[in-house]
């Protein structure tokens, strides 16, 4: 029986075992047709959607011609807005000609060079008649200014250039070489200034560009050998050889910078000129014939004077800014052969790949000492300190009943510390403390350079023991000798920013929104004007005395870099920001495009622009007519790569980032014609109705921002 059972187990066994072999053959023969089945499917899904997809890209194309061409008719806005500039300029240099009003006209070398001459000639030197001939000269250095950076390069000759740059650097120097003819002035009489207290002499003069604070050492007691400007709060401790000695000791703080680089002084916002959409056309037709045209790059290295190579003589300096605010550089090959066509498309070197300008890096990487200022990373914030050690002059005595001075014509000169006889013996250093204005913003502990005039640049040697309260908004510190002192700043504290937003307000009215680490900056636009409306910082609002004055997009960032707040990417800046570096020319017609909608449509920042690579850019929109405030669901989101135009299917909150389209949607060669599809017929009929000027500042704050890469 055992036996019997065995063999009955056996072939239990092989029965099993062979049903077992069926069963995975059948479950792998499913498993395979399953799979076969699907990949069938995924395969049908795929012909489809590349079916579907082709279908779009014909029907793209079918309409890019007439859609490139509506967009041209909407872009001679751009066009308009430059022919108004211009025709302002003329009407405004003639009006300045009509008035009379015995001022010169910048721009007229004779004008110019008259008015000069008869201040250099003119021996009042009060030091208030120099303060307000120096508001005049500074409004003259102003509109020069404004000139260079405002006027397009077809509108301005190179010789016209080269004149007004150095007309700036004449008159910056004159009015330098006044003060000082005022400061000599003021010492011969210093005595007349003695303080009751002390019997030294002290003063503070003060307008609203300049703080000017004198000291003379009448007594020469070493216990008064440190002083304190009380109405301003700078003051000084000398060491005790200069508190015995025949010295006074001037601060003279000028809010403007007249010592940095010229090239510095009037950075230019990158200029575009209108991207003809009727030249496009042919264009977007060779590229689908020659796809690979647009992998070829010819690149043309942009000139940029390196800090080193800048130098004191003005001729120099005028033409090293030249070629700095001209540089630029070039696109791919196929956007090259458009821009010989239409002669309006002018890629910025500010919106340039970076890529192009590695060469031109090479000259400022390779400086190697650690005390020189990198003025693409460090800006000056908040004027310039002329602290100076000076001889006193003779002064005046009284015999009987004449006044009797001892005439000296060597004009004011500089008391020499540390001795030029013992340089190698150790000198105790000079003792700073200067109160910081209230109408600057330092994010960080400011840095302190003082400037080198045999290298022409900034330094931060010779500068120790800084101690910064920023409470008090004071900075103290020492000096190892006399120097011109700035206060710096990093120039990319705030970027990258953390979020955008640019939304309607009201017919040719916007609010430019722009969130950074440390601030909210809200810029209003109206018409042709800008104005700041609120800056705040944790929560509070600052720099009021700049806020709710309507200007210019251009004096509007000379305004906000001025006082610490600098949201204008520069050139170099994507060197010391980590940002995702987009296609210049499709970040550039997104800004265009957007600027021509603004009036109906708002825009916002997106996490997924940082997703979406180099060769495209990603926003929010949403059709916006109305005051309130937009709700996260009016949203929608869009990719754009200056070619094409697409609505994504994803959201702002989708767990991952896909280019896959929103169900129902199309392609457009156009951003305008995309929103189109979605767009009310109010909506359009604003887009439409926008005012020229409006559009134009539009553009211009978002160029300069540059809020598709620095965010």
């Amino acid at each position: 029986m055992s036996s019997g059972k065995k063999k009955v187990s056996k072939a239990e066994q092989l029965r099993l075992q062979k049903e077992e072999e069926e069963r995975r053959l059948k479950e792998e023969e499913e498993a395979q047709l399953q799979a076969q089945q699907e990949e069938a499917a995924r395969l049908e899904k795929e012909r489809i959607e590349q079916e579907q997809m082709e279908n779009l890209e014909a029907k793209d194309q079918e309409r890019r011609e007439s859609e490139l061409a509506e967009l041209h008719s909407l872009e001679q806005k751009f066009l308009s807005a430059q022919q108004w500039k211009t025709d302002y300029r003329a009407n405004a240099k003639w009006e300045h000609y009509l008035s009379c009003d015995g001022s010169p006209d910048p721009t007229v070398l004779q004008e110019i060079n008259t008015f000069m001459s008869l201040w250099r000639e003119d021996r009042n030197e009060d030091v208030q008649l120099v303060m307000e001939k120096g508001e005049q000269v500074l409004n003259l250095i102003e509109k020069l200014q404004f000139l260079l950076l405002d006027t397009s390069p077809n509108e301005i000759t190179e010789k016209e250039t080269v004149q007004y740059q150095e007309s700036i650097l004449e008159l910056q120097n004159l009015l330098h070489q006044k003060y000082n003819e005022a400061t000599e002035h003021l010492l011969k009489t210093a005595n007349t200034y003695e303080d009751s207290e002390t019997g030294n002499m002290q003063a503070v003069i003060k307008d609203k560009n300049v703080t000017f604070c004198i000291w003379a050492n009448l007594k020469k007691k070493v216990r008064f050998k440190n002083h304190v400007f009380c109405d301003v709060e700078h003051g000084f401790d000398l060491p005790k050889s200069l508190a015995v000695s025949n010295v006074a000791v001037r601060i003279l703080h000028t809010q403007y910078d007249h010592v940095s680089p010229l090239w510095l002084q009037c950075q230019s916002v990158p200029k575009l000129e209108v991207l003809d959409s009727e030249e496009l056309t042919q264009h977007s037709k060779d590229n689908v014939e020659e796809p690979e045209e647009e992998e070829k790059t010819d690149r043309e290295e942009p000139r940029m004077p390196a800090e080193e190579e800048m130098c004191s003589d003005e001729r120099k300096s005028a033409s090293s800014f030249k070629e700095n605010s001209s540089s630029i550089a070039g696109i791919n090959e196929a956007e090259e052969k458009t821009e010989k066509k239409s002669e309006i498309l002018d890629v910025p070197s500010q919106v340039q790949d970076p890529r192009m300008q590695e060469k031109t890096n090479e000259k400022q990487k390779a400086i190697t000492d650690d005390s020189i200022v990198d003025l693409q990373q460090f800006v000056p914030v908040g004027g310039v300190y002329h602290i100076d050690a000076l001889q006193l002059p003779p002064q005046v005595k009284q015999i009987k009943d004449w006044n009797m001075v001892e005439l000296l014509d060597v004009g004011l000169e500089a008391y020499p510390y540390p001795p030029e006889e013992a340089e190698e013996a150790t000198h105790p250093p000079i003792h700073i403390t200067l109160r910081l204005s209230d109408h600057v913003m330092y994010f960080e502990d400011p840095v302190i350079a003082r400037w080198d005039p045999a290298g022409q640049r900034w330094r931060t040697d010779g500068i120790s023991n800084v101690t910064y309260k920023k409470q008090e908004k004071s900075i103290t510190f020492e000096m190892d000798a006399f120097y011109t002192i700035a206060l710096l700043q990093d120039a990319h504290c705030n970027m990258p920013y953390r979020a955008w937003e640019l939304r309607p307000t009201g017919v040719d009215e916007a609010l430019l929104r722009v969130t950074t680490v440390f601030a909210t900056v809200q810029i209003q636009i109206k018409g042709n004007q800008c104005m700041l409306s609120s800056v705040a910082v944790e929560e509070k609002h600052v720099l009021s005395h700049v806020t709710g004055k309507w200007t210019s997009p251009l004096d509007l960032r000379a305004v906000l870099k001025k006082a610490g707040v600098n949201i204008f990417p520069g050139q170099y800046s994507y060197e010391y920001v980590s940002v995702n570096k987009k296609a210049p020319l499709a970040e550039v017609r997104a800004y265009q495009q957007m600027a021509l909608v603004a009036s109906a449509f708002a825009f916002a920042w997106s996490k997924w622009n940082l997703e979406a690579g180099q060769e495209k850019v990603v926003f929010k929109v949403s059709e916006h007519l109305k005051a309130d405030s937009i709700e996260d669901k009016d949203w929608s989101l869009y990719m754009f790569n200056g070619q094409k135009a697409q609505k994504l299917k994803i959201t702002e909150t989708s767990e991952t980032f896909s280019e896959e389209l929103e169900e129902g949607t199309e392609f457009h060669s156009t951003l305008y014609h995309m929103l189109k599809d979605f767009a009310s017929k109010e909506a359009i009929d604003k887009v439409e109705a926008a005012s020229f000027l409006f559009i134009d500042v539009v553009y211009q704050l978002l160029l300069a921002t540059r809020v598709l890469t620095y965010s």
